[in-house]
């Protein structure tokens, strides 16, 4: 097991493109290795993504890592990706460093402060390999993009850092693969190509024989191996890292659908799709639920009249509602809701449903004020502070998502709190949260007027409590909630373990196979 006084062995997962796959790779490897008996843990030094989770210690990483680390079977840490940026209107980003955000920047702003920022990768990762037995590390993008290589800290300078070898995935699924390999190699220093020490291609749906010559061709071409074919694998219903995982994952819902019977009982759930849209991994076990058909709508006119319409989370709040009042968003929902139709906000959306939102101090803006939908008595206020907390709590009455009494968890991520007002009081409000971070507190949630509801908490809908109790509000039949997750990974460490070449897996981290137990 891990030894205080030496370093764990790293093996790195790189792409020849965004979403070639690296991301479930990686939660694989997590698996692979933890089911092997060794202590594993996750690591990418830098992600972008608009979807992420809070530690325990309530910090703020990319839902990618959380997602690795319960695969590895530990809990999420912020040594685990010190970096997160979460994509903002003109073109800039908030940056996210160990945790917590330290500001708005522009590509140039950022590209000057990675010199800064390069220490705390450097710390992050010794602690996670003095920790661990193992870390498997993700890169991000192409390790091969001309234009970034310059200001690289998160491809082939992690791999240098940790003198780790590198598996280089490349996506046959969408066609192109070999050349992908070739050319990403081709563009890599005569350095770099010594860390590549083998391919693994990816999503493939048929026989992986059919291959071979594939293979010949790039061992004689590159002198790199072919580690083997992971397969394609169906309805895996885990979280996606960015806006590209959801567009592979609507697809793939659209051909479920399809064998969804519409009987009477069945619901339609239309969750608007903000063009900052956050953290939408909240609704999978509605999308697993057969007798529901959930989607993503952008455009107002798509809307179909469901039996509820969700206004998720949003990294850029006041943007958004600017986009949902130009694209007449505002007169669909009124006309909804004139047809008894019921609307959940959730952060962002619950912010936006509110009478006012103030951002004068350019928290998350560039300055503005502006009116809200007007639908909840709620004010919100933008401050410097951002929260970002692991919740746990009770309803005070009877609302969509549970009954007075009933406990819930989730988290919260946001700058801007409605629910400080003095017009909110436990009399209002339909929630109250007791514990941040497993402090005790006495916060007030959740407000609602008719059939329009507000909550500044993610994650309540991966209850399945919760999510039972709102489908049956809302009079449809529910079966059973199952928990896939951890038949996921296991699905997923089986794919490495049977398609992969275990024995160059071992050797890249210095191991024989399982670890001897006593």
């Amino acid at each position: 097991m891990s030894d205080g006084n030496k370093l764990a062995p790293c093996l790195m997962v790189q792409g020849t493109c965004s979403s070639a796959g690296k991301s479930m790779v990686v939660t694989a490897l997590c698996r692979y290795f933890n089911k092997l008996g060794y202590k594993v843990a996750p690591f990418k030094s830098q992600n972008m993504s608009l979807n992420s989770v809070v530690t325990p210690e309530g910090d703020e990483i990319g839902t990618a890592q959380g997602v690795q680390a319960e695969a590895a079977g530990i809990e999420p840490h912020v040594d685990m990706n010190p970096i997160l940026l979460k994509p903002e209107g003109h073109r800039k980003s908030q940056v996210v460093v160990l945790g917590a955000p330290i500001g708005r920047m522009s590509a140039v702003e950022y590209h000057r402060k990675k010199v800064e920022l390069k220490p705390v990768i450097i710390e992050s990762l010794e602690r996670l390999r003095t920790n661990n037995d193992i870390v498997i590390i993700e890169g991000a993008g192409s390790p091969a993009e001309i234009n970034l290589k310059a200001h690289d800290i998160v491809n082939m300078y992690v791999a240098g850092l940790a003198d780790a070898a590198v598996l280089l995935v490349g996506d046959i699924d969408r066609g192109g693969v070999f050349a992908s390999l070739v050319g990403t190699i081709e563009l890599l220093t005569p350095e770099e190509r010594e860390r590549v020490a083998g391919f693994v291609i990816n999503k493939f749906r048929g026989d992986p024989t059919l291959l071979s010559p594939g293979f010949d061709f790039l061992l004689e071409r590159t002198g790199i191996p072919v580690l083997g074919v992971l397969p394609w694998l169906e309805n895996l219903g885990l979280a996606d890292e960015d806006s590209t995982g959801l567009e592979k994952r609507l697809y793939e819902q659209k051909k479920r659908q399809q064998t969804k019977s519409h009987h009477q009982a069945h619901l339609f759930i239309e969750v608007v799709r903000f063009p900052h849209l956050s953290n939408y991994d909240e609704f999978l076990l509605l999308e697993d639920q057969p007798n529901v058909t959930l989607s993503f709508v952008s455009d107002p006119e798509k809307s179909k009249n469901p039996d509820l319409l969700i206004l998720p989370g949003s990294k850029s709040t006041i943007s958004d509602l600017g986009w949902f009042l130009e694209s007449g968003w505002k007169d669909v929902l009124e006309a909804y809701l004139a047809q008894e139709g019921r609307v959940l906000g959730i952060c962002g959306g619950c912010q936006m449903l509110g009478r006012w939102i103030d951002d004068e101090a350019a928290y998350e803006s560039d300055g503005d004020s502006i009116p809200g939908l007007g639908f909840l008595d709620l004010y919100t206020k933008f401050h410097q502070t951002k929260t970002t907390a692991k919740v746990e709590g009770s309803f005070l009455q009877d609302c969509f998502l549970g009954r007075a009494g009933s406990a819930f968890s989730g988290y919260e991520i946001h700058m801007g709190t409605p629910f400080e007002t003095k017009s909110i009081t436990e009399k209002s409000s339909y929630m109250k949260i007791t514990t941040r971070n497993h402090q005790l507190v006495n916060v007030l949630d959740g407000a609602g007027e008719g059939r329009v509801f507000g909550t500044m908490i993610h994650g309540l809908l991966k209850d399945p409590e919760i999510c039972s109790f709102l489908l049956k509000f809302l009079g449809g039949e529910v079966d059973e909630f199952k928990d896939r997750t951890q038949q996921t990974y296991d699905r997923l460490a089986d794919s490495i373990a049977s398609s992969l070449d275990g024995e160059a897996l071992h050797r890249m981290v210095g191991i024989k196979g399982p670890l001897a137990t006593d």
